[in-house]
């Protein structure tokens, strides 16, 4: 059995024997630890679409499981699709995507409160923390004029036989897909009209099994399709017939102007910069997906989840390497060879000369995640780009604690044991000695105050954020977490055993 990328997110997934199967953003210093991407959901499709005016390029993948000679299906497209406009792409095109944009986790290191910085020493700091971590196609039946279906147009791509169909109305298409051996579930005629309505057109692709196997892959690529519309729509509709419960999509749209957002359903971001406690580093790829599920249910679940608006250009901090032109120019990014346009300048204000250097074109993603069922998302997914580009990004963030001694005062008298150390380290800092351990002193029981803070913060976060039970959190903090020595959280909740 083959796992693929499930097409019901977009489409109706059938198959041709008897039987379905089923503002500007703040610099982020952490480094990056771990993603949250489509791995961890089932039954998750993925679809890119890059959009430049009225160009689109949409890329489909699906997590089909099942034979590979019993997948089929039907996307609604806005218009008739020609062999050239049909492509087949690589899966890692879609991964790329997704290791790019995917919710992640961050990690910050304390550093020790008892250290005396001398001058150069917090210059350096600083500098070190302003660093970014960087054969033909089969012959198929003619159609029957009574049904009202045409054949506009008949192709092979890759390891897929396409057809495009138009119809006249939606019992006729019905008639004929089931004529021509495909079995589709109970209520298509239903979902099948309001596109038939809107003049939409019926991409409809097979499996070619000689091509298949010819090819060597042990999976079926996605597809890709180029097409100019003015509508901008995904359909969802159809996959939700034979849908099992609630369903994944995860969108990388991208422009070369700003976001590209849903008009019919609100999108709402995700939590964001929220600490959590150090030991989710360990299993983020559970936390997140409760995260997101609570969430879901909170705002009702007929909401859009963004995850991600970023200029590809950059990233900070990084989940995976910015995608190469030739990924781009894969994932349907044409305006990549486009003359960068200077810098804009007020009416009458003359330009430098030299004039400033131009920025390569823009390319902006925009990462949409849909959960939906057939009650909670009654309508297609319709988009407009716009000319916002403030970023945002799903981020958590953890801490390592300082783990020595707090007792800085008995530090400090083991660090600089003589009368002539002692000296040197006033000349250096412009402060007597007694008044540098009694500083050193005062951060060390701030530090840990603040500590204790942070970790019932980070305990009521998860808690909000997931609904586990809190002193569960509070005791996983206590025995698998470092923490400093004397340590209060330790004495109020006792390591276990």
């Amino acid at each position: 059995m083959l796992s693929l990328f499930r097409m019901g997110m977009v489409a109706i997934a059938i198959i041709a024997t008897l039987i379905i199967h089923p503002q500007p953003a703040h610099a982020f210093c952490g480094f990056y630890v771990a993603k949250a991407d489509t791995n961890l959901y089932n039954q998750a499709s993925q679809v890119a679409i890059a959009r430049d005016g009225t160009h689109t390029v949409l890329t489909m993948g699906n997590d089909y499981q099942g034979e590979v000679s019993d997948f089929a299906l039907v996307v609604p497209v806005p218009t008739i699709i020609t062999a050239d406009q049909v492509d087949v792409a690589e899966p890692v095109v879609l991964d790329r995507l997704d290791a790019f944009s995917a919710p992640r986790l961050v990690e910050y290191f304390d550093r020790d409160p008892c250290e005396v910085l001398r001058p150069f020493q917090v210059d350096e700091s600083l500098r070190l923390s302003q660093r970014t971590t960087t054969p033909s196609a089969a012959p198929a039946p003619t159609s029957s004029e009574a049904l009202g279906v045409t054949i506009e147009e008949q192709f092979a791509v890759g390891e897929y036989d396409i057809l495009i169909l138009s119809a006249r109305q939606s019992d006729g298409l019905e008639t004929w897909l089931r004529q021509n051996q495909y079995h589709l579930p109970q209520g298509a005629s239903s979902v099948l009209a309001p596109y038939i309505r809107q003049g939409m057109k019926f991409f409809v692709a097979r499996v070619n099994l000689e091509q298949f196997d010819r090819s060597g892959y042990q999976s079926l690529r996605p597809l890709q399709i180029t097409y100019d519309s003015p509508k901008f729509m995904l359909p969802i509709r159809l996959g939700m017939l034979n849908a099992d419960g609630d369903q994944n999509l995860i969108i990388y749209l991208l422009s070369p102007e700003g976001r590209i957002e849903l008009t019919n359903y609100r999108t709402v971001p995700i939590p964001t910069d929220i600490e959590l406690p150090l030991f989710v580093q360990d299993e983020f790829g559970q936390v997140y997906p409760e995260i997101f599920q609570r969430r879901y249910q909170q705002e009702n679940k007929n909401v859009a989840f963004l995850e991600y608006a970023w200029d590809m250009r950059g990233c900070d901090p990084c989940s995976a390497e910015p995608l190469t032109p030739a990924e781009l120019e894969a994932a349907g990014v044409t305006w990549l060879d486009r003359a960068p346009q200077p810098p804009s300048l007020p009416p009458g204000v003359i330009p430098p000369r030299p004039l400033p250097p131009t920025r390569p074109p823009a390319i902006f993603i925009s990462r949409l995640h849909v959960r939906y069922s057939r009650d909670r998302f009654p309508e297609d997914l319709m988009f407009q780009t716009t000319a916002n580009r403030q970023f945002f990004q799903g981020r958590y963030v953890t801490h390592h604690a300082f783990t020595g001694s707090l007792d800085c005062p008995a530090r400090l008298r083991e660090e600089y044991a003589n009368e002539a150390d002692r000296r040197q380290l006033e000349a250096w800092l412009g402060q007597e000695y007694r008044d540098i351990v009694k500083a050193a002193q005062d951060r060390g029981q701030t530090y840990l105050r603040n500590l204790m803070a942070r970790f019932e913060q980070e305990s009521q976060n998860l808690a909000r954020l997931t609904g586990r039970d809190i002193q569960t959190i509070r005791q996983r903090i206590s025995d698998e977490v470092p923490q400093p020595t004397p340590s209060p959280w330790l004495v109020r909740y006792p390591q276990a055993g």
